[in-house]
């Protein structure tokens, strides 16, 4: 199968971390990943904000980066969701919504990838930690994926799952969300913080790079600066997956 691995944005510029934790995780299910070099945004923060003219040129780069794989792993359901929707993007150019359609249907979210397709789930990881799983609204709502990623985590040696009273709910991030409405994402982050710190779990995890990053931000300001992993940094707690796991890993070969 040849794989490819879609970075986004915030794992390549903010926390390349969870990169290098994917890179591993899937080479240790069997699979060998390529990820392209010249990777640019999916167009997801346009998209929402009404520019799909700008979107297009976007989305035909990711369509021809990716053209020549079986699959497209991505560790962002956002990212996954919005290359999914690309087939819409181009009503009256028949050609390139085909091309759209193929690349949809061949395109994964991370842990979507590894329990559904690749049928693995136990990676040998070890993290012994009482953790909260932050179900993101585009994982949780829009791919229905919450099944796969704690299939996973339950697999992990000595982490202990606390589930909070609404683990679905918002954490106010939403990307441009957040920029028009401040008071309303705001509000939404302090409710999702306490219901975190109800559960007295010392772990945040989380399959979505900017939720996890709105939620760590949210806990550091409020001096609460509980651990926060991407799921990929947990699985990579396995045999030689130290420093995918670690806060100071280089910068994944994306190329952007």
């Amino acid at each position: 199968m040849r794989v490819t691995l879609f970075i986004p944005c915030l794992v390549q510029d903010v926390m390349p971390e969870a990169g290098l934790a994917c890179l591993h995780v899937l080479r240790a299910a069997g699979v060998d990943p390529v990820v392209p070099k010249g990777q640019t945004c999916c167009g997801q923060p346009l998209y929402k904000l009404g520019h799909t003219d700008r979107v297009r040129p976007l989305a035909r780069r990711v369509i021809d980066l990716f053209s020549g794989c079986d699959a497209v792993v991505c560790p962002s359901g956002s990212c996954t969701h919005m290359i999914r929707r690309y087939p819409g993007l181009f009503p009256d150019d028949p050609a390139t919504a085909a091309r759209a359609r193929s690349l949809a249907a061949r395109t994964y979210e991370f842990t979507e990838f590894l329990v559904d397709i690749l049928h693995v789930t136990d990676f040998g990881a070890h993290l012994p930690t009482s953790a909260v799983y932050h179900d993101s609204c585009q994982m949780g709502r829009t791919l229905n994926l919450h099944a796969q990623p704690r299939l996973l985590l339950s697999r992990v040696a000595g982490l202990t799952l606390v589930e909070p009273e609404t683990p679905d709910a918002c954490c106010g991030f939403g990307g441009p969300f957040s920029m028009r409405f401040p008071g309303v994402s705001e509000a939404l982050t302090l409710d999702k913080i306490q219901a975190i710190l109800d559960t007295r779990a010392t772990t945040v995890i989380c399959a979505e790079p900017s939720c996890l990053l709105n939620i760590k931000g949210a806990l550091a300001h409020n001096h609460t600066p509980l651990q926060t992993l991407h799921i990929a940094q947990v699985l990579a707690t396995g045999p030689g997956g130290g420093k995918a796991c670690g806060g100071a890993a280089p910068t994944p070969p994306a190329g952007g």
